[in-house]
């Protein structure tokens, strides 16, 4: 089984991940998702060279192509970053993770406790679809 569907399947049971957090541009299902790194095991820290403690958070997307017969995920460049509310930005540094079929783009950066952070993450997908999304999220440190 994938490491990295298994995480993402116990953050979604464990109440971590907004149900249906995605926006569309145009043929392109943007899926987010954005968690302190502690909820990665150490295995999947690893294998993928990603930070695990509880001052660093991963933004995770994927892109899925709604054109297509059972909407495939596609290969897309992005950027993005997190401004906090006194307006301090951090520019996100986004990682390509393959497995299988699936594609994850992922980035981490620190955080501090109970810091409401608004994101843009520029996701161009060729003739499928280009643009931004945004969106805001309260972060917590992990004991």
């Amino acid at each position: 089984m994938k490491k990295w569907l298994l995480l993402i399947s116990a953050l979604m049971v464990t109440g971590l991940a907004q149900a249906e957090q995605f926006k569309t541009i145009k043929d392109a299902e943007v899926h987010y998702v954005v968690f302190n790194s502690t909820f990665i095991t150490p295995q999947v820290a690893r294998s993928y060279g990603l930070k695990r403690n509880e001052f660093v958070a991963t933004v995770n997307i994927s892109v899925l192509d709604r054109s297509s017969a059972g909407k495939p995920a596609m290969p897309v460049s992005i950027k993005g970053n997190a401004k906090n509310l006194i307006g301090q930005t951090k520019t996100l540094e986004f990682k390509e993770i393959k497995e299988g079929d699936a594609i994850y783009y992922l980035a981490q950066f620190p955080i501090v406790n109970e810091e409401q952070y608004r994101f843009t993450i520029d996701i161009d997908a060729g003739n499928k679809g280009r643009g931004p999304i945004t969106f805001s999220q309260k972060l917590y440190v992990e004991p």
